[in-house]
C-alpha cells in the first residue's frame, strides 16, 4: 500500500513520511512518527483531514455524489437488496448466499426478545423522558443482562453480542416508544420479517389484530439500509473511540448513541421538520427562503445540502422516490406540513441559488417527511436512526478490534491555557 514518501521540513529538520494509497480515494501522508522525529503535533479540529483509521467498509467520496457499502452502490443495495442482508454484508465483507442469509435471518430473528427484567428497567423513566435518553440508558444496560458476550478477546462471544445487538435493538426501540405513549409493550413475532416486526412492535395494540403495510415496511427497511453506515462520521468514531479502550461493545455502541443524539448529527432530520413547521404554510415559502438568501439573518434550510456531499446525496435520491410512494400509499393530501415539504422541494430543484450553492434536499429532508407520515414523533426519528446504524457501528468495531495496528485513542491539542505558576495560599491571593 505504501507507494512513495512525502519530505517535510520543520525548523532544518527533514521528515521522510511515506504516502499510503487505498483502492479508491484520497491517498494519506502517515505523520504518526511526526512528534518523534520533530516534537511537534498536526492541528486539524474536528479531524476533518485525518485519516484515524484503515477500514475496508464504507466508502463516500462526496463531490461525486458515490456511497459504497464494501464496494456495492447503495443504490443497487436499496433497489434489489433487504436490510439484513445489507447488515450481512456489512459485518462479513461479501453478500450472503441463500444459505447464509437464511441462516443469519434466523439468527437476528430469535434474538429479538429482550430479557424480562428489562420491563422493570423501563419503569424506572419518567413517561415524559425522551426515547433517546432511555435509548443511551438502555443499550448500555444490556452489558448488565448479558454477561455471557462482553468478553471482546472472545470471537464467539463478538459474534454474540453483535447478532444480540441488531436483534434487540428494534425492541428497545419499539419499547422507548410504546413507553413515552403509555401504550403496553408488544412482543416481537418470529414470523415476521425484521422491519415488519418492528412496526407492529410500534404500532399494533392488544385490542386488535395488526396488519403490515407491504409498501410502508418496504419503505421503511429502505430507510434502515441507507443509514446503515456513513464512514468515519462522529458516532461511528465516538464507537471506535470507546472501544479502543477495551470496553464490552454494548457500552461502546451506547456511546454511539448518545453522540448520535445530537442536533448537527442524528437530529438533522427532526430539525427539518421543525423548520417545516416554523414555516407553516406554503404561501410562507418565499418569505423564508428570502430570509435564507439573506446572511445577515439567523434562519438556516434545515435538510438542504450536506457537508460531505458536494454534489447531490445518493440516499436522497432514492429517499424522494420512497416518500412520494408511501404519501401516494397512505393518500395523504391535506397536511399542510407535508405540502409545504413538496412546495419546497421543487423549488430547491429549480431556484437558481439552491443549484448554485448545491443546496439539494438530502436525505433528512425526505426521511422526516416519510416518519411523519408513517405515524412516528418526531422524537422518534433519532432512535430509528440509532437502530439503522447499530450495524454500522457494531462492522466498524469489530473491524477496529481484530486490526493488530490498532492502539487507544488519544488525539493531541494545542494548549494556549495558563502557562506554569505556583500556588498562592488563600491569604495571599488577596
Amino acid at each position: 500500500m505504501d507507494s512513495k514518501s512525502s519530505t517535510l521540513n520543520v525548523d532544518g529538520t527533514s521528515v521522510e513520511m511515506s504516502i499510503k494509497r487505498g483502492t479508491i480515494g484520497p491517498s494519506v501522508i502517515d505523520i504518526s512518527k511526526l512528534y518523534g522525529q520533530t516534537g511537534m503535533f498536526t492541528y486539524d479540529p474536528g479531524f476533518t483531514s485525518t485519516a484515524s483509521c484503515e477500514s475496508k467498509i464504507t466508502y463516500i467520496d462526496g463531490d461525486e455524489g458515490v456511497l459504497l457499502y464494501r464496494g456495492y452502490p447503495i443504490e443497487q443495495l436499496a433497489e434489489h437488496g433487504d436490510f439484513l442482508e445489507t447488515c450481512y454484508l456489512l459485518l462479513y465483507g461479501e453478500l450472503p448466499t441463500a444459505a447464509q442469509k437464511a441462516d443469519f435471518d434466523y439468527r437476528v430473528t430469535r434474538h429479538t426478545m429482550v430479557h424480562d427484567q428489562m420491563n422493570r428497567f423501563f419503569q424506572g423513566f419518567r413517561r415524559d423522558a425522551h426515547p433517546m435518553a432511555i435509548m443511551v440508558a438502555c443499550v448500555g444496560a444490556l452489558s448488565a443482562f448479558y454477561h455471557d458476550s462482553t468478553d471482546i478477546s472472545d470471537p464467539h462471544q463478538r459474534m454474540v453480542a453483535s447478532m444480540r445487538m441488531i436483534a434487540k435493538m428494534p425492541t428497545l426501540a419499539a419499547m422507548a416508544y410504546k413507553y413515552s405513549i403509555g401504550q403496553p409493550f408488544i412482543y416481537p413475532k418470529n414470523d415476521l420479517d425484521y422491519t415488519s416486526n418492528f412496526l407492529r412492535m410500534c404500532f399494533a395494540v392488544p385490542a386488535e389484530e395488526y396488519r403490515v403495510n407491504p409498501v410502508l415496511s418496504r419503505a421503511l427497511d429502505r430507510i434502515f439500509i441507507l443509514h446503515a453506515d456513513h464512514e468515519q462520521n462522529a458516532s461511528t468514531s465516538t464507537v471506535r473511540l470507546a472501544g479502543s479502550s477495551g470496553a464490552n461493545p454494548f457500552a461502546c455502541i451506547a456511546a454511539g448513541v448518545a453522540c448520535l443524539w445530537g442536533p448537527a448529527h442524528g437530529g438533522a432530520n427532526e430539525a427539518a421538520l421543525k423548520m417545516l413547521e416554523e414555516i407553516g404554510t406554503p404561501d410562507r415559502i418565499p418569505e423564508f427562503i428570502g430570509r435564507a438568501k439573506d446572511k445577515n439573518d439567523p434562519f438556516r434550510l434545515m435538510g438542504f445540502g450536506h457537508r460531505v456531499y458536494k454534489n447531490y446525496d445518493p440516499r436522497a435520491r432514492i429517499m424522494q422516490h420512497t416518500t412520494h410512494e408511501v404519501l401516494s400509499e397512505l393518500g395523504i393530501r391535506d397536511d399542510p406540513l407535508l405540502d409545504v415539504a413538496m412546495e419546497l422541494e421543487q423549488i430547491a430543484l429549480k431556484d437558481e441559488y439552491f443549484i448554485e450553492k448545491k443546496l439539494y434536499p438530502n436525505i433528512d429532508f425526505y426521511s422526516g417527511i416519510t416518519l411523519k407520515a408513517m405515524g412516528f414523533p418526531t422524537s422518534m426519528f433519532t432512535v430509528l436512526f440509532a437502530l439503522a446504524r447499530t450495524v454500522g457501528w457494531i462492522a466498524q468495531w469489530s473491524e477496529m478490534i481484530e486490526d493488530p495496528s490498532q492502539r487507544i485513542g488519544r488525539p493531541r491539542q494545542l494548549y494556549t491555557g495558563a502557562p506554569r505558576r505556583d500556588y498562592l495560599t488563600v491569604a495571599q491571593r488577596g
